[in-house]
């Protein structure tokens, strides 16, 4: 018999004295995670510790030493500092909500949010970027606001890979186990103590997942876990690690992200009325959602897939096709087709939920697809995302132009307390009021940052880049003394970088089109801008491939290169290992934030938004959010709106324009001072971009626009449908059967246009129209107008609609009318038809159903 590692295991707590035992409570909320004072007071207690810690406040505690703690105990004004926080804690969690429509904080109102990694904390490594980090704010913005939100994810033993570069500048990658126990999170247990866990069934045979929960602010976030003894060895590493593996893994963690968490949240007690899904990887949630309806209400799968697209919401982050999950059909049934059977539907006529052609057999399963066919709220991340997302998807939808597509934008934001640095912050508090903390997306407060003193703000953002160019400095040297550096070496390390001058950071994902390489194009000419004699710049630049990516890794082995060999590393540094940490230190310290992707390739990106509110000016092509924010003044344009079909002209127009504007416009306005040696104009652009971009593009902002427009009109749904013994969802259904065959029936029996004069600007045109609807009354559908500018390709261009007024019902034909005035000269182009309507069915997302008057 082979000698077990250990048969039990024993929680050792550390003995806090009573003066600070409130420690313990401030570490197990994640709301320290963006307050300043909590985060001080974690690294007062030991600053080498903290670092070593990786800032894990429930690690620090356990391996603080005792006498230390004993230190503090005694020391009266750190023991009124954590009474303090901890009241702040106490007053925060006690906010009354905002008020939403229905969605006021009640016990029966929970909203599920899914997704497959979330960035709250470097201390919980369980994201790779944007979308985990945009899931982390999220939830901390849906707990400042008071929505009833619960989170869930999983929760990853190796998480992300940690970066590491060798010699020649090529990433390795590295997984670090993490020890959950010592971690601001904690095992969900029943009221027998044992830990609570649910079973999926994969392949042929059961997992079993534990549930953890971490506590951000107000909302709770449940995470699975398969790393349990009752599973074999290969099951265990389903959630090992992030993004890794090949198809089958991930489809087994979307399987248990899906699947799994929703019979999670069912046992720990949590019954959503609206599920939100954060990308296709939790779109499996559909299934076990509809088989859960079809168990408590007893009906059958059409009317309980009824109720779950009525309140469900799809969120898609991806801006080209090859981004979604595809699965093969014949993977697919596999590994789910026993979950589909209790449906009562054939696994083929499931497949075909997730497919665009739903008669091609070859096509693969889409799980974006399958989203949209099981929401009726569906977004884009950005107002150009939204436009592209409505292109890709237009098959889907053909009765209707490619701008009416159901699916809307909802910009992404930050959360601006955990990006803004303490210094600007507090510079923040003295000048425009507290208020801007809790009211993050109001205009009126974020517009008297004009008030503050030119001179301390500029100060202040020089701090800010000192602190930048030290912890740049540490970093390197860290870095370079893993590898073996020399001492020789490590001294350069210590003069790498300019604390007064002008600083461009640049990090992100290294994908290719994302085109981090654009900036050495002409290295000569990027040299001469970097060693500038009066305008020199500096680029700080951090930023992992994807492990199976190596185009990405060359990218990143080729500027480590140029700054070792071609002469460029006093002015350029390439941090390794980005995260939250040096996220943070980035986007506080840079002056300009660089972003440079192939056009429309960006979905949103929200490291741009991260530098506003601490000072930073944005200099970007006009993709994802910047397209929507951009405005002279206010930062800078890399070239324009063009898109040019080869991409090596496109990458040689961007890479000059990005050089001209460095050059003529963004070093002079940099280094242009006036007699009191401030650059006046740089920070009047500095003060406009935090006035106008900080409460736009917060997620105050963003998850009130989710509350409002998607999950208010989502429960509001799931009440009303699942009320009255399902009679409304069961009619809704009927409608729809009914709408499919009478509707082609329907038909325009005339149309007419008459104006009074010679159709001029200011105009006014009469539009009427005879309609036989046949067995449909006229409550169930709309007569509409759609007009607009006619295109080159002859297509109606921002097309408006207008419902018509029904004004003769006595006798079939009815007749309808409305009228237009003419706004603007040119072509106007215009058209008739007949929509459904009903107070039950989103139209045209869950409807596809139009009739168009033949020859418009």
């Amino acid at each position: 018999m082979r000698f077990p590692r250990y048969s039990h295991t024993l929680g050792v707590a550390q003995n806090l004295p009573a003066e600070i035992s409130d420690l313990r409570r401030i570490a197990e909320n994640l709301y320290w995670s963006w307050n300043h004072d909590a985060r001080n007071l974690f690294r007062e207690i030991d600053r080498e510790l903290w670092d070593i810690v990786e800032h894990n406040p429930i690690k620090l505690i356990l391996r603080a030493k005792s006498e230390r703690l004993q230190e503090l105990a005694k020391n009266e004004d750190f023991v009124e500092r954590v009474q303090r926080i901890a009241n702040n804690l106490d007053d925060y969690l006690s906010q009354p909500a905002t008020n939403f429509g229905f969605l006021s904080g009640g016990k029966n109102q929970i909203i599920a949010y899914f997704c497959a990694e979330f960035g709250i904390t470097e201390s919980l490594p369980i994201y790779s970027g944007g979308l985990g980090i945009l899931a982390g704010d999220h939830l901390k913005a849906a707990s400042d606001l008071g929505i009833p939100l619960v989170g869930v994810g999983l929760l990853y033993s190796r998480g992300y890979f940690r970066q590491r570069l060798n010699s020649d500048g090529w990433q390795q990658e590295e997984y670090l186990t993490s020890d959950f126990h010592n971690m601001p999170i904690s095992i969900v247990r029943g009221e027998d103590n044992r830990p609570i866990t649910i079973k999926v069934e994969v392949l042929d045979r059961i997992i079993t997942c534990q549930i953890w929960k971490a506590i951000v602010g107000k909302i709770e976030l449940y995470l699975l876990d398969s790393n349990v003894l009752e599973n074999a060895p290969g099951d265990q590493n389903i959630t090992d690690t992030l993004y890794g593996g090949d198809q089958e893994m991930r489809l087994c963690q979307e399987i248990i992200l899906g699947i799994g968490g929703m019979r999670a949240l069912r046992a720990v007690g949590k019954r959503p009325d609206v599920c939100h899904m954060n990308e296709g990887h939790a779109a499996f949630l559909t299934i076990e959602r509809i088989r859960q309806v079809m168990e408590d209400f007893g009906t059958d799968f059409r009317t309980a897939r009824k109720i779950v697209v009525s309140s469900n919401v799809f969120t898609t982050h991806t801006p080209v096709p090859a981004g979604f999950d595809l699965f093969a059909v014949e993977t697919l049934q596999k590994y789910v087709g026993h979950h589909i059977a209790p449906l009562g539907i054939t696994f083929e006529e499931f497949a075909q939920l997730g497919k665009l052609d739903q008669e091609n057999e070859g096509e693969a399963f889409n799980m974006a697809v399958f989203a949209m066919e099981n929401a009726n709220y569906l977004n884009g991340v950005a107002k150009l995302h939204a436009k592209v997302t409505r292109g890709m998807f237009h098959s889907r939808w053909p009765g209707y132009p490619e701008d009416e597509v159901p699916i809307q934008a909802v910009t992404n934001g930050i959360h601006t307390t955990t990006w803004i640095s303490q210094p600007i912050a507090e510079l923040l508090d003295r000048a425009i009021g507290l208020e801007w903390r809790s009211q993050s997306s109001d205009s009126e407060i974020w517009n008297r940052v004009w008030q503050i003193d030119d001179r301390e703000l500029w100060e202040t953002k020089a701090t800010l880049r000192k602190e930048l160019v030290r912890f740049s400095r540490s970093r390197l040297k860290s870095n370079l003394k893993r590898r073996g550096a020399t001492p020789l070496d490590l001294m350069e390390a210590e003069t790498v970088l300019d604390p007064d001058i002008l600083t461009i950071g640049f990090a992100r994902r290294f994908a290719t089109y994302k085109r981090a390489a654009l900036m050495l194009s002409d290295k000569d000419r990027l040299k001469a801008i970097l060693y500038h004699p009066e305008r020199p710049v500096q680029i700080v630049i951090a930023g992992k491939s994807h492990p199976k990516d190596d185009g990405g890794k060359k990218l990143i082995q080729e500027l480590v290169t140029f700054m070792k060999d071609e002469g460029a590393r006093s002015r350029m540094v390439f941090l390794e290992d980005y995260d939250m940490e040096v996220a943070r230190r980035l986007v506080q310290g840079v002056d300009v934030w660089l972003n440079n992707p192939r056009r429309p390739h960006e979905a949103s990106g929200t490291s741009g938004m991260k530098v506003v509110p601490n000072g930073g000016l944005n200099c970007s092509v006009l993709d994802g959010w910047w397209d929507e924010a951009y405005e002279a003044g206010i930062g800078w344009a890399i070239g324009d709106e063009r898109q040019f079909p080869d991409e090596s002209q496109q990458d040689w127009i961007d890479s000059q324009a990005l050089y001209h504007l460095i050059e003529s416009e963004i070093g002079p306005k940099f280094y242009n001072r006036n007699h009191e040696g401030l650059p006046h104009e740089w920070i009047h652009m500095m003060k406009r971009s935090m006035a106008q971009h900080s409460p736009q593009f917060s997620t105050a902002r963003m998850v009130s626009d989710y509350a409002r427009n998607f999950y208010v009109p989502a429960w509001n749904a799931f009440q009303a449908l699942t009320t009255n013994g399902l009679s409304r969802a069961q009619a809704a259904l009927d409608w729809r059967a009914r709408i499919r065959t009478e509707l082609p029936k329907a038909k325009f029996v005339s149309t007419n246009a008459e104006t009074s004069g010679e159709p001029i600007v200011g105009a006014v045109i009469n539009f009427q129209a005879e309609v036989a609807l046949g067995s449909l009354s006229p409550n169930e559908v709309d007569v509409q107008l759609v007009y607009g500018p006619v295109e080159s390709s002859r297509d109606i261009g921002s097309s408006q609609v207008l419902n018509m007024s029904l004004i003769e019902s006595e006798a079939a034909p009815l007749r309808y009318e409305t009228s237009v005035q003419l706004e603007s000269a040119g072509e106007i182009g215009y058209a008739f038809r007949i929509v459904p309507k009903h107070e039950d069915i989103v139209i045209p997302a869950e409807l596809n159903c139009v009739v168009w008057q033949n020859g418009g």
